[in-house]
């Protein structure tokens, strides 16, 4: 069988209550009071509830676990339930336990006189047994015979009970804690009205993303300037020499070059002088030698034996180094006209073969150095930026100075050879205030003509900076977000709106707002029920609920 479950307010006076049961289309109706129980404390109160059920054909139950509740709710005949899934019962009203006796003095250690003081008392033991039981409702009828006997014996026994010595020390002791208490409960009591209520409004209001996708100019030390589409700029720069290890891999013969002499003569007829130059090779096969000094060989001339031609022997060295060059005497070829040489025995040439570093070892250590990794650096720039800017990942960069041999190239590579380049390492930023300011001015572009619109979220949790590019001395970036804009809320407006309302009021008011989905209102202990008049104690919260 359904039941309706109704919970009541500690506001609701027992007409409404009444008013909601009768309202209710279900045989069973489940009653849920507040943790202060208010109107329900009264048992009128609830045999009212009880004797309108009955007339109203309806089964009424109390959902509670308040033992006082429940003791009146048993005197009524109302079930009671500790739960909505618990099976309702109605509760025993447990006997009164009489007076064990353990406080009472014994009247034979009384004098005589005091003893004649109590007589008067117990004549009247008749007439107290007759009020207590007066003092019985005969109409409740789930009242217990045993019930009446405990409560007509407790009556009784209390006006038989012998006279009890006052303790004046017990009463001092409890008057002293009394007053403490009075005078904390008072200063509580002060506190909770006056000082503790405090609420907080939390407003969930629509909103709708709107993004931001613009390319700007990075500054530098320039101030931003939203309308020339300028955002200030930061960087961070650091210069290492950079190095890699590489193995020569040419071959040189570095041993002694053969040395000579070679004898030049003049073939030319002419009374003209002929200058052989520094330089001038020799060639025998496949080997050439040159000469270190010049010399000028006279004219023709003609004597009594026929043409008279000069010779001159000048100095001359291997092209290059090696025994091969050892050669013995003959006739030379050279790249003079109008002469002919014979050179003397060529000697002390030696072979010597050597690694050397070849253009080609250098050309494959550039491209190894540059392949080098370069995050570390990269991580070691961005931790300098220690107040919370937004690093734009596509400004790393690394400019390299022509790299150094060492050995130079055609030198002889003893070991490892090494190229070494003195390197800078950048990477730029942008500060998030500058960010933000710059994000808000493209959102409020859009906000143009839409004056109950506002920005609640200017997108700085989602910026991408990327498309980095330097032309010249102009560096760019495309600055990409979404923000999110909904209805203009006055925060100072809604205070002023919900002071003094209970909670369901400021539910009410406030989601009659355009663009408002939720209101909830939390207050700072449990027995605060209405937002304190004070504004300085009202708290507004923004929740956002993007579509």
């Amino acid at each position: 069988m359904n039941k309706d479950v109704i919970y009541i307010d500690v506001e609701d006076d027992i007409t409404a209550i009444i008013g909601k049961i009768k309202a209710s289309s279900e045989k069973i109706v489940a009653l849920v009071p507040p943790k202060r129980v208010g109107i329900l404390q009264s048992a009128v109160n609830l045999r009212l509830l009880e004797r309108m059920a009955k007339n109203a054909n309806k089964r009424m139950v109390l959902i509670t676990n308040n033992q006082a509740l429940i003791a009146l709710s048993a005197v009524a005949g109302i079930p009671v339930a500790k739960n909505l899934q618990t099976k309702p019962e109605v509760a025993e009203i447990p006997a009164l336990s009489v007076d064990d006796g353990d406080d009472i003095i014994d009247g034979a250690q009384l004098p005589i006189g005091e003893l004649e003081k109590t007589a008067d008392i117990t004549n009247d033991g008749d007439e107290s047994v007759n009020k207590a039981i007066n003092s019985i409702d005969i109409d409740e009828k789930s009242v217990s015979v045993a019930a009446l006997g405990a409560s007509v014996a407790k009556k009784f026994n209390k006006t038989t009970s012998n006279v009890k010595v006052p303790n004046f020390n017990s009463f001092r002791k409890k008057l002293f804690i009394g007053i403490a208490a009075a005078v904390l409960l008072i200063g509580f009591l002060v506190w909770a009205v006056m000082f503790a209520p405090a609420a907080k409004v939390i407003i969930t209001a629509r909103t709708t993303a709107a993004s931001v996708n613009a390319t700007a100019t990075l500054g530098g030390n320039a101030a931003t300037d939203v309308a020339k589409g300028l955002i200030q700029s930061t960087f961070q720069t650091t210069k290492k020499d950079v190095s890699v290890d590489f193995t020569a891999t040419g071959s040189k013969d570095i041993g002694e070059k053969a040395t000579g002499t070679m004898t030049v003569t003049r073939t030319s007829v002419s009374n003209s002088a002929l200058t052989v130059p520094v330089g001038t090779t020799f060639t025998s096969g496949d080997l050439i030698f040159a000469s270190t000094q010049a010399t000028t060989l006279a004219g023709t001339q003609i004597g009594p034996n026929g043409i008279i031609q000069d010779s001159a022997t000048i100095k001359v060295v291997a092209s290059n180094s090696g025994e091969t060059y050892n050669l013995s005497a003959r006739s030379y070829q050279s790249n003079v006209s109008g002469i002919s040489s014979d050179g003397s025995a060529m000697a002390g040439g030696t072979t010597k073969i050597v690694v050397i570093v070849t253009a080609d070892d250098v050309q494959k250590a550039s491209a190894a150095l540059v392949e080098q990794p370069s995050d570390q650096v990269k991580a070691q720039l961005i931790k300098l930026f220690t107040n919370g800017e937004v690093v734009i990942d596509d400004s790393f960069t690394i400019d390299r100075a022509p790299a150094t041999s060492v050995p130079a190239i055609g030198a002889e590579a003893t070991g490892k050879a090494k190229l070494t380049s003195s390197t800078t390492y950048t990477i730029t930023a942008i500060a998030k205030s500058d960010l933000e300011i710059y994000l808000k001015a493209n959102l409020e572009k859009q906000l143009i003509g839409k004056s109950n619109q506002r920005v609640y979220d200017n997108g700085i949790k989602k910026v991408k900076l990327s498309g980095y590019a330097k032309t010249g001395d102009t560096s760019t970036v495309k600055i990409i977000s979404t923000g999110q804009i909904g209805p203009k809320i006055d925060e100072a407006a809604i205070k002023e709106q919900v002071k003094g309302k209970i909670y369901g009021e400021v539910q009410s008011n406030l989601q009659a707002i355009d663009g408002v989905s939720n209101v909830d209102v939390q207050f700072s202990f449990f027995w605060v029920r209405t937002v304190p008049n004070n504004i300085d104690k009202i708290t507004v919260e923004f929740k956002l609920e993007n579509e």
